[in-house]
Formats: structure tokens, sequence, C-alpha cells
């Protein structure tokens, strides 16, 4: 900014928000740093020191960057689906592409810029390898969706130990539909072990033993006296004979969580190849995780800014989270809409317009019907959105706002045409 107003840098000063009246952070404040007393700082810290009385333990500061280039076999199915990724568009950017005089200079045009992080529109279902194929022309670029697309950068540092628990911890980024237990980002605990071949099984069978020993240690701590166990983890092998998904059974929600929630992976069958080791990769969802063990029912909470969220928790300290919203109020909007038959409907998309548009005010999308003119033959969906807020109560003027603004935003993204 400073150096297209023509400034120059003449001195720096040390920044204390404590001197600037009214001044308040509105950006990302790390849950998992030392000072946090947040639930998901203190389920890692837990989760780690629970395995680390088993296994030597590296813990390896995040510094890896949140944008990664293309996939990797190491990613499991789910976490590596072109469509659920935030990709991000590089594109030449030309507001600065000439000087002063209106000449263009080398230097100019050689920037780039980052464009808005989606995916190419109507995107539809049978057509998902030929939007892949679409998108990695497009941009190689996109938020990592799991912190296993850096266990290669991991193995073949110097510092890497086999047979030590190395312990990565960060954010990660997936799109999602809009459903109490999915979440667009989260943080996650990926641990990495290397095994020398020949005890491999042994080694794995402790691993897989103590982990679900540690999650039911952690599942247990805010259970009642004389209470019964209310949640309960169970590692399901997968097709491949090799990988398993980590499930955890909770009956603390009632009918809303009435299958089992993945709460992680564990990957055996990766692509990484070492003449005398094998590797073993477990991530862990810990937002979701801290949700089952402080019985928190709306992931969104742990995003909030409101101060009275952090004063209920203590460091290091495990308890039932009691909500300080009690009974926000909730509005109902439907809409509907015609389909572009050339353009079709990507409904992962749509999820997105609306949890973009109302800031994670949406709490539930229910698909009403689908209706086809009898003579043009264009097809009519309709949606109910209900809006909701999880940390202060939502005026019916906002939440009108927003479902008009919803109406527009849709119109533009998904070329659909508003009934």
């Amino acid at each position: 900014m400073a150096a297209l107003g023509g400034f120059i840098l003449s001195d720096v000063y040390p920044f204390s928000c404590e001197t600037v009246p009214g001044y308040k952070c509105t950006g990302y404040r790390r849950f998992l740093e030392a000072s946090s007393c947040h639930p998901v700082k203190t389920i890692n810290e837990k989760l780690i020191a629970e395995l680390g009385k088993h296994f030597p333990l590296r813990r390896l500061k995040c510094s890896l960057p949140l944008l990664s280039q293309g996939g990797t076999s190491v990613l499991p199915p789910g976490t590596c689906d072109p469509v659920s990724a935030f990709w991000i568009s590089l594109h030449e950017d030309k507001s600065h592409s000439e000087s002063l005089t209106g000449e263009k200079t080398e230097e100019m045009e050689g920037i780039l810029s980052f464009s808005e992080c989606a995916l190419p529109k109507s995107l539809g279902r049978d057509g998902c390898r030929a939007a892949q194929e679409g998108i990695c022309e497009q941009a190689e670029l996109r938020l990592r969706s799991s912190l296993l697309a850096h266990v290669d950068t991991v193995i073949q540092s110097p510092d890497f130990r086999p047979g030590s628990l190395h312990v990565l911890s960060g954010p990660v980024f997936r799109k999602c539909h809009i459903l109490p237990f999915r979440m667009p980002a989260f943080h996650e605990t990926l641990f990495i072990l290397g095994l020398n071949k020949n005890s491999k099984d042994g080694c794995l069978a402790s691993l897989l033993n103590h982990l679900k020993g540690s999650l039911n240690n952690l599942l247990t701590e805010t259970l009642l006296e004389g209470s019964s166990l209310s949640a309960s983890v169970e590692f399901v092998l997968q097709p491949n004979g090799k990988d398993h998904i980590i499930h955890v059974k909770s009956l603390n929600f009632g009918p809303d969580c009435t299958e089992h929630l993945i709460i992680g992976n564990i990957i055996t069958s990766t692509g990484v190849t070492h003449e005398h080791q094998c590797f073993v990769f477990v991530s862990i969802n810990l937002d979701l995780l801290a949700m089952l063990v402080y019985d928190i029912s709306d992931w969104r909470i742990l995003w909030t800014f409101d101060n009275r969220f952090l004063k209920r928790f203590a460091p290091g300290k495990v308890e039932r989270f009691k909500s300080y919203s009690l009974y926000p109020p909730c509005y109902v909007h439907d809409i509907s809409f015609w389909l572009d038959k050339k353009k079709g409907f990507d409904e992962l998309e749509f999820h997105t317009v609306a949890r973009a548009v109302s800031q994670g005010t949406v709490i539930s999308i229910q698909f009403l019907g689908r209706f086809q003119h009898p003579e043009t033959e264009q097809v009519s969906l309709c949606y109910r959105l209900t809006y909701q807020a999880c940390d202060k109560a939502l005026s019916p003027q906002l939440a009108a706002a927003m479902q008009s603004r919803f109406r527009r935003e849709i119109q533009r993204q998904l070329h659909v045409s508003p009934r």
C-alpha cells in the first residue's frame, strides 16, 4: 500500500494493541499456541501426552505452507477430492502492468496475484474427472485438505528418527455440505511413525491399542460419577485391508447424531517407500474430538470471537461446556430456482455459497423438491435454509438481508434463475 502511494519506509515501531483504543483482532488466533486455553489446544496436548507415555515423541512446528500443489497418494479417500478442495487460481494482475507513463515494464508483467478460492462453477457429478483436469490446467495450488500432504517433507528431513512418534498439528480446509458435524476448516494432528519392516506388525498393534485407550480416556473425562460410557471408539478396517477409519459413536448429541462420527484415519498403504522402513500415519480431527469430549453440539462456537467462550475454560482442565446462548432465534427461508440446462448444478457449491454469504449462520439446508415444467422441460429445485447464530441473537432483518444476497449470489456464481 505504501509503495503504491509513493511512500518510503523510514522506521519500524513494535505494535502494542494495549496502546490503541478500540483495537480488536479479527484474524486467526492460533488455537494451538502455548498460551491458549482453547478446548482444541487442551485436547491436543492431552492426546499427545497420553501417547508420549508409550512412544518417544518429536514435536514438529507447523511452519509448512497452507497451500499445497496437486495431490499425493498418501491422502486417504475423501481428503484429496478435487471437488471438495479450496483452489487458488493464479492470474496475471494487469491493474499494475503499466507504469506512470503508460508504458509496460518487464518487472510488472511478471506480477502474479491470487484470485478467489473457488472451483469452476456448475460442475456436474458425472464430470468430476473432466473437472479435475480443468482445475489442474487452471491452477495447481489449493488450501491443504490434510496435513498428510506434508509427510514427504517430514520423512525426508534429516531430523526424522525411525521409532519415534513425530507430531504435526495445524489447520486444514475442505469444502463440505452444511451439516451439524461437518466443518470447512478444522485443526488436525498428524502422528507419523517410521517402523522397521521386520517389526511392523507388533509396533502397529501397540500403536493402535494405545491410541484407542488414549481416545477412550479423553471421552470419559467429563463423565459424571456412576454414569455409563457415552461414546465408544472403533477402528473400521477399509476395503484395501490395510487402512482404518476412526469411528466414534456418541450418545450425547441426540437424534442428530445417529451415525458414527469419523474423527480420523490410520494410513499404512501409502506411496511413500523406503528400503528398510515402512510408515504409519494417524490423522485426528481435533475440533470434532473436542466437541465430543466437552459435549459441544455446535462446531461454530469453537471459532467464536466472543470472550465469554474462552472464559469458561481453564488451562489443561476438561469439563462439560455450558452454552451461554440459550434458545437463540432461528429463521426459515425457502428458495426455488430454475436450472440452466447447459451449466448443470453442483449442490456442494450451493452449500459453499450459502455458508459464505451468511457468514456461517446457515445451520441447515433441506431439499424440499424438484419440479419439471411440462412444456419447456426446464427443471426447478426448492430448498429450505435455516439461519441461526451460535453466539448471538440474529435479527430477522439481517437474516432476510442475507437471504436476499444469497439469491443474487447463486444467480451470479451458479448460473441459476431464482423464482
